[in-house]
């Protein structure tokens, strides 16, 4: 199967909401900041499309498997919001959607080294991530979410 990266419409967006059904999932996903219960306007407004690269990933059969945003952050390609829709996880999906997103961000921003924060107990994250090849790293400053790690990939 072929995936492919796109910039998110208005209907990948709706169903990109259906990931987070309760406020945990979506604070692991999204951080603290972002407002719960949400709605379609206050999703897309703390999502800072305008801000943010913001890709999401589709199938051969045009659905949408994975999400994902970028930025320039302390002269790295900064990783953001990755997901992988709950009936995908488990199936190498995360290395598709993370070597696609990579590449357009060190494409766009010109920059070698990548990083993330990932909650420490999102087990399933943090494996994906050190499978891929990201390793914890000492963040430079103080990291205001408790239980957070700083991952970095070195290319």
């Amino acid at each position: 199967m072929k995936y492919q990266l796109l910039v998110p419409t208005s209907k990948h967006l709706t169903g990109l909401m259906t990931w987070f059904a309760d406020k945990d999932s979506l604070s692991k996903w999204a951080g603290p900041h972002f407002r719960y219960p949400f709605n379609e306007q206050t999703f897309i407004e703390d999502l800072n499309l305008q801000k943010l690269s913001s890709y999401i990933l589709i199938d051969d059969f045009e659905q949408l498997v994975g999400f994902g945003q970028y930025y320039q952050r302390l002269n790295k390609c900064h990783l953001a919001r990755i997901a992988i829709s709950p009936e995908h996880r488990g199936k190498g999906i995360a290395k598709i959607l993370l070597k696609q997103l990579i590449q357009k961000a060190k494409n766009d921003l010109s920059l070698d080294v990548v990083s993330l924060f990932v909650l420490a107990d999102n087990v399933q994250a943090v494996k994906a991530y050190q499978s891929y090849g990201f390793s914890v790293t000492e963040y430079p400053d103080i990291i205001e979410l408790p239980n957070c790690l700083y991952m970095t990939l070195n290319n």
